[in-house]
């Protein structure tokens, strides 16, 4: 089979969808299908025959949305001299709408998978981000920025219905389709993890530990994005009340980069926290497993996810985590069994964590479940299950138009 991955943003950029993107494409290669990726051109990008970089007109907000050149000809060539099985669309908007057509004009299946909750990004876009700060103020204008999301809503239902099949990356997610109003059939397939991901340099994860825990303190990580929507700020509080419970017994690793880096270092600071947060920026995936193996608990705040990949991750090194419940955390962190999901409120955070830190037993019997549950979400699964839904959708092609004669 051969597949097209049409995508607004790839690697080198760093994110949830980059990572997706190559984990199932790495799969189905190995299943003996070729799949190709369409992705923006970055500089001092390595080149890879199996990614077809076409050019973008200019970047959007922070940098983070690429608005694409859809009448770059080597999308238009590449089609025309390839035949394609499959469409596998990541984004609904710019590329996505490139995806569509292309499935029209060549008579290609197009897949979808429903990758961000959109309508919680918006801020991303300055005059909305300004807004936003403004609509905390005015009621007024809180209602035009929530207006803004209804079309948001209202677009990816459309986009949905305009798709041969969607795949949502958790149980969670196809509910929240279904009940906004997207017909088209709906999968679950969640973004996988590797078998590296279950093992660790002995070695580096000494080195890790040498470097930042002292005597008997708790070593705690996030792994995130610097962005508004992670909510990290909720993190740096909690912190500060445990060292004013606790004093210094611990360490927070705050692994990944982003625009709020500056704010969440002066935040740090007027917290009383720089010998207690360390803001490690990004690290290479190959390197974050030895990270997660150094430490005793994966802390996460974000509300804004589909699945939380870095979830998957921590789990399959073992780590129990603290999460604030959200979509994407309600379907991959069983309460009181891989760790907590708790209410958006700092006394019930807070109550989880510490009776965590309290109870060795409990966070070493939390660690051998979620190392089985993360055996669940193995990419090789994934893969094989999307052949599976893209040959179901190629049948279904087929006999539409036969059947439709029949009734003629």
């Amino acid at each position: 089979m051969r597949i097209a991955m049409l995508t607004n943003n790839y690697k080198p950029f760093i994110g949830g969808v980059p990572i997706s993107i190559e984990r199932l494409s790495d799969g189905l290669r190995e299943l003996g299908h070729e799949v190709y990726v369409f992705a923006p051109e970055y500089s001092k990008v390595e080149e890879d025959p199996w990614v077809i970089r076409y050019r973008i007109k200019r970047k959007m907000g922070k940098g983070e949305f690429m608005i694409p050149d859809l009448l770059d000809p080597v999308i238009k060539r590449t089609f025309q001299d390839m035949n394609f099985d499959i469409i596998h669309v990541h984004h609904p908007m710019m590329v996505g709408h490139t995806a569509i057509y292309l499935g029209k004009k060549y008579h290609i299946p197009v897949v979808f998978t429903y990758h961000t909750r959109y309508e919680q990004y918006l801020h991303y876009i300055a005059p909305l981000e300004r807004l936003q700060s403004y609509g905390n103020r005015a009621k007024m204008l809180r209602g035009i920025y929530r207006s803004c999301e209804k079309v948001v809503e209202f677009h990816n239902r459309i986009y949905t219905n305009h798709c041969d099949l969607v795949f949502a990356p958790t149980p969670g997610m196809k509910k929240y389709l279904v009940a906004h109003g997207t017909k088209t059939m709906v999968e679950v397939m969640p973004t996988g993890i590797l078998e590296d991901d279950f093992t660790y340099d002995n070695y580096r994860v000494n080195e890790i530990c040498n470097q930042y825990r002292q005597k008997e303190m708790y070593l705690f990580c996030t792994v995130s994005r610097l962005e508004k929507e992670k909510n990290i700020g909720f993190l740096l509080q909690a912190m500060k009340i445990l060292k004013e419970r606790r004093g210094d017994c611990f360490c927070l690793l705050l692994i990944g980069d982003g625009s709020e880096k500056a704010t969440l270092i002066k935040q740090t600071i007027e917290l009383g926290l720089e010998e207690n947060v360390v803001f490690t920026g990004s690290i290479p995936h190959e390197d974050l497993r030895d990270y997660y193996h150094s430490c005793d608990l994966f802390l996460f705040a974000s509300q804004s996810e589909t699945q939380g990949i870095v979830l998957l991750e921590a789990m399959a090194a073992g780590l129990p985590i603290v999460a604030l419940d959200g979509s994407g955390v309600c379907d991959l962190v069983n309460d009181g069994i891989t760790g907590y999901r708790t209410e958006k409120k700092m006394e019930h955070y807070m109550e989880r964590l510490e009776y965590l830190l309290n109870h060795k037993q409990i966070r070493d019997q939390m660690s051998e479940k979620s190392v089985e549950e993360a055996y669940r979400y193995l990419e090789t699964y994934q893969a094989t299950k999307a052949i599976r839904c893209y040959q179901s959708i190629l049948i279904q092609k087929e006999v539409e138009p036969v059947y439709e004669n029949k009734i003629i």
